[in-house]
């Protein structure tokens, strides 16, 4: 009897600790707002237009896909990748999406639905400068001028893997690609899916080897820890790709 009265104690003490944890879904649909995180600087992700002010691409649709499921209205949050777990930990935003990358810092903290796209860094150069730059120790040299956008897995790759080509951050991603092409930067070491757009956005530019990255990462949606949000957004995108929608938004921005 005393070991049960035990066993139950265990369960009832269990019980608040998981309604806290899943109070994030409640409070959502409460609210009758679903708050995401953007950099609105990542295409296709997510785009902030200069004039109008309006996010648009892959992931702006699929939010606005997942507001609708919840029955709530969708919540644009402006951020920036250098603080974005920061932004998602202090509550500015509950979920955040625009080509997050999963990392192992940021599961520390954070829930990730599960992948979307496999994915890893490789190089985009000038095509006239296609042949130079297929391999890190090509890359890694004094003359070479490599740029990174701030904050976010691109900036982490270049330090942890350039140590004597000179790094320059420019503060904007969605100029960034100009710089190579104007020629004031030589090379750029950034997800192979931005690599492939760029390339048809901007045909002085190639895509090295995309296919073959030089490492593994996988994008996914970054949640706050809140178990039963997760459970949902994880079978909504089940939904999405069996029905088809996933394929076809992604069709639309990306191929």
């Amino acid at each position: 009897m005393r070991v049960l009265w035990l066993a139950l104690g265990l369960i009832a003490a269990a019980i608040p600790a998981a309604r806290a944890d899943s109070a994030l879904l409640d409070e959502i649909i409460a609210r009758g707002t679903l708050k995401v995180g953007m950099t609105g600087d990542y295409k296709p992700f997510s785009e902030k237009s200069k004039t109008s002010g309006a996010y648009e691409g892959l992931d702006v649709d699929m939010a606005e896909a997942l507001a609708k499921a919840l029955g709530v209205k969708l919540e644009i949050v402006p951020t920036a990748w250098g603080k974005m777990l920061a932004d998602l930990e202090a509550g500015a935003f509950d979920i955040a999406v625009g080509g997050v990358s999963i990392t192992l810092d940021r599961q520390k903290k954070a829930y990730f639905s599960t992948p979307l796209l496999r994915d890893g860094k490789t190089p985009i150069a000038r095509c006239v400068d296609k042949e130079r730059f297929a391999e890190i120790k090509d890359i890694d040299k004094p003359e070479v001028r490599v740029v990174v956008n701030p904050g976010g897995t691109n900036e982490r790759f270049a330090r942890a893997n350039i140590k004597t080509a000179p790094i320059r951050v420019h503060p904007d991603n969605t100029t960034i690609f100009d710089e190579i092409v104007q020629g004031r930067a030589d090379v750029m070491i950034t997800d192979a899916v931005e690599t492939r757009l760029q390339q048809k956005l901007r045909p002085e530019l190639c895509a090295l080897h995309p296919d073959k990255p030089f490492d593994f990462s996988e994008k996914a949606y970054m949640m706050r820890r809140d178990y039963a949000l997760k459970l949902f957004v994880d079978q909504w995108l089940h939904q999405m790709r069996e029905m088809g929608a996933y394929a076809k938004l992604f069709s639309k921005w990306v191929e």
